[in-house]
């Protein structure tokens, strides 16, 4: 039986409770990375230059919310770009019709900012999302790949330029978050799935972040600043899910500077710096799409798979707003 859904934007001031139970609910189901979260951290990602409450989608029965939606716009040059970065259901309420409401409001949304296509992204275990969104006209797009890498022995002498100079950005002066923001931009330049920050969305992630501890590194080539890598620790998922892991959570050389080493030396530096923090194990994240075949390099460094999501896509043609 359909349940009776209604639809509506999300309030700040009164929906983040529900979009920690909707989140949590979905993604401790099938994701290696989720570590749960909380309204406290809501509130400081609300803070961010890129949060967007109109964005979000609350979907209701009988007064109680029990769906999100996250109808996210990127702007990549001319281009506008849709993708559904949270659609979270509570167990109870999938295949009642929650997930079809959910995703009619938020084509339409998409639509009234003048987006022509939409991507969506599940578990590559999620068999049911995955077949709803088949029968919603989405179609395959890529693949990501969650890997993982033990630091009981980190490698060396498997390529890294020794010649480059590694150095930490000064994330509180301008001009070094200028210089990470321009250098991220470029060296993405070239990959469809990459959307362009803004200075002070770099600025802001880069100076108080979710995960607690962080830092950023340059790699210094020819007098210039020609690649970087950023690593984290989160205590709170080391300790959810028994585990001393660390992220590499940014990474990018230069085009005209690939090919030397020099991402081999940033990774390895990285996992270096990581194992200095008492960690064991290092974690990130890529698509079978980059353009820069970004696996090839981890898998020699040593990093192996330890979950997988899809992404497909749908144009947005033909829905009426």
């Amino acid at each position: 039986m359909k349940a009776k859904v209604i639809v509506r934007r999300f309030m700040k001031g009164i929906d983040e409770p529900a979009l920690v139970e909707l989140m949590n609910a979905e993604y401790r189901e099938y994701t290696s990375w989720w570590r749960g979260t909380t309204i406290e951290e809501i509130l400081e990602l609300e803070k961010s230059p890129s949060f967007n409450a109109d964005e979000r989608l609350i979907a209701e029965v009988d007064g109680k919310p029990v769906g999100l939606i996250h109808a996210r716009v990127e702007q990549s040059g001319e281009e506008r770009r849709g993708f559904l970065r949270d659609f979270c259901v509570l167990p109870a309420f999938r295949g009642s019709g929650v997930e079809e409401q959910l995703l009619e409001a938020a084509v339409i949304e998409f639509k009234k900012r003048g987006v022509t296509r939409v991507r969506a992204w599940t578990g590559a275990k999620r068999t049911d999302r995955i077949e709803f969104l088949k029968r919603s006209g989405f179609k395959f797009s890529h693949r990501t790949m969650d890997l993982r890498i033990s630091l009981e022995k980190v490698p060396s002498n498997i390529g890294e330029n020794t010649e480059v100079t590694i150095r930490s950005v000064e994330v509180e002066e301008a001009k070094e978050v200028e210089k990470l923001n321009w250098l991220a931009n470029t060296c993405f330049e070239g990959d469809p799935l990459y959307a362009p920050e803004t200075v002070d969305e770099t600025r802001s992630h880069v100076g108080k972040s979710l995960y607690g501890w962080q830092k950023y590194f340059f790699a210094v080539a020819d007098d210039h600043d020609v690649g970087y890598v950023g690593v984290a620790k989160d205590e709170k998922y080391n300790v959810e899910h028994d585990v001393k892991t660390g992220f590499i959570t940014w990474i990018g050389v230069l085009p005209a500077y690939r090919r030397k080493g020099i991402g081999t030396r940033l990774l390895l530096h990285s996992l270096n710096v990581l194992k200095a923090q008492g960690l064991t194990s290092a974690s990130l994240d890529t698509e079978d799409s980059n353009p820069t075949r970004a696996i090839t390099l981890y898998e020699k460094v040593g990093f192996r798979v330890l979950q997988e999501y899809v992404t497909y896509a749908k144009d947005t043609a033909g829905t009426s707003p």
